[in-house]
């Protein structure tokens, strides 16, 4: 038995026991609405308010394309934007909202890894599928999983295993990790702790913080004293620009080599070329690709053309990618109806922005390439060239955790 032909129907039992046991305000009146609505809550206040800003510019333009090209028997699309305020329960307020009395068809957003599994679990007791576009290791587990669920983004362990291997195979064994007190900063530390065993590394460190901290001092002190060969920067958004800075005020730079799961190019972009100068991470995108990859460069010229030339960040493009693979599903099902569009999502074979993607079958994670980014301050074209691309690592389904690791029978 082929592990999609398993899938499917593994798919089609979880799908009526939740139907027979879950209460839903999904109803046929939706289906026969004349706009295709998609639900969008992110946080558009907060610390990760620029990045979230950024997947609503690139989503609303994969909703422009889908009309232009005459949208689907007779329907156009529609962006329904909501702030989650990086909140769990305005996110799950704000989803409820969508779905009762937006009447959403089909949900994308997520920007934080706690938040979104909020959001999953309202669509996946709605019945509404949802495409996650933030990092998270815990929606693609088998506890947290639906078959409503579908993740665009990388996650931790994905991430984790390219910028991992990358680090700890060039700058040493001595590892340092200043942690973000909630899901993604504990996921990433935990994915990047698995890899380093495979090179013997040792964790001399682990200094947590509050979402928010604006002085590090404390505990980069007490890195800087350890000695650490690598310092890792497990946090996101305006945290990663703060402790950034502090790192680079302090001279830890000088010792230690200063890395983080993600290089966000909008924190690059606010915190400047001196405080990241050297400092390298992980990337799902950057727009660099554009000189050797079509997708990109067709990307691109959308967001360039639509925001006074400005370029697309990583961050998104997920919003973008996350959108669009709705919305091809749709046409490629010939239905709006959820069953039928998560049977064309799990077989989607896309190239939407970055290179060749496809879904796994038993979680329904997207796989696809991680790049290795390195901030610079020399020779730079233009105020977006932030970035130098050292590696590209291309799409394959062993930097994923197994489906049976996850908890999926296979």
């Amino acid at each position: 038995m082929s592990t999609r032909t398993h899938f499917s129907r593994r798919r089609l039992l979880v799908s009526a026991a939740v139907a027979a046991s879950m209460p839903t305000i999904f109803s046929n009146a939706r289906a026969r609405g004349q706009t295709i609505k998609i639900g969008f809550p992110v946080p558009l206040t907060g610390a990760f308010a620029p990045e979230a800003n950024d997947q609503v510019r690139a989503a609303k333009l994969a909703i422009k394309q889908f009309n232009d090209d005459g949208g689907f028997d007779g329907r156009q699309a529609e962006l329904v934007v909501r702030d989650d305020k990086l909140s769990l329960d305005e996110a799950t307020k704000v989803t409820l909202d969508l779905i009762a009395k937006q009447k959403v068809n089909f949900v994308v957003g997520g920007l934080s890894a706690a938040s979104q599994l909020k959001i999953n679990n309202v669509c996946k007791q709605q019945k509404v599928l949802f495409n996650s576009i933030s990092q998270s290791d815990a929606i693609n587990e088998a506890k947290e999983w639906s078959p409503y669920t579908f993740h665009e983004a990388l996650n931790p362990h994905m991430t984790a295993s390219v910028v991992g291997r990358y680090a700890f195979g060039r700058f040493g064994k001595k590892v340092a990790y200043l942690i973000a007190d909630y899901a993604y900063g504990h996921e990433m530390a935990r994915a990047f702790q698995r890899i380093g065993r495979e090179f013997d590394t040792e964790t001399v460190g682990e200094f947590v913080h509050p979402l928010g901290k604006t002085d590090y001092l404390a505990s980069l002190n007490k890195i800087k004293a350890l000695k650490p060969d690598i310092l890792v920067l497990a946090n996101f958004g305006r945290d990663l620009i703060n402790s950034a800075k502090q790192c680079n005020e302090m001279g830890i730079k000088d010792n230690s080599k200063v890395i983080m799961p993600i290089m966000l190019y909008t924190a690059r972009q606010e915190g400047g070329a001196e405080i990241f100068d050297g400092m390298l991470g992980g990337s799902s995108y950057y727009w660099a690709l554009e000189s050797r990859i079509p997708s990109a460069k067709a990307f691109n010229d959308l967001f360039r053309a639509a925001y006074g030339g400005a370029y697309p960040s990583d961050y998104g493009a997920l919003g973008y990618a996350g959108v669009r693979s709705v919305l091809q599903a749709v046409k490629n099902a010939g239905s709006i109806d959820t069953n039928k569009v998560i049977e064309a999502m799990e077989s989607l074979q896309y190239d939407w922005y970055k290179g060749p993607q496809f879904y796994r079958g038993c979680d329904h994670q997207a796989v696809q390439s991680v790049l290795i980014v390195e901030s610079k301050s020399k020779n730079l074209r233009n105020k977006y060239d932030v970035f130098n691309v050292l590696q590209t690592d291309a799409v394959k389904e062993a930097q994923l955790r197994t489906c049976a690791e996850l908890g999926f029978k296979t």
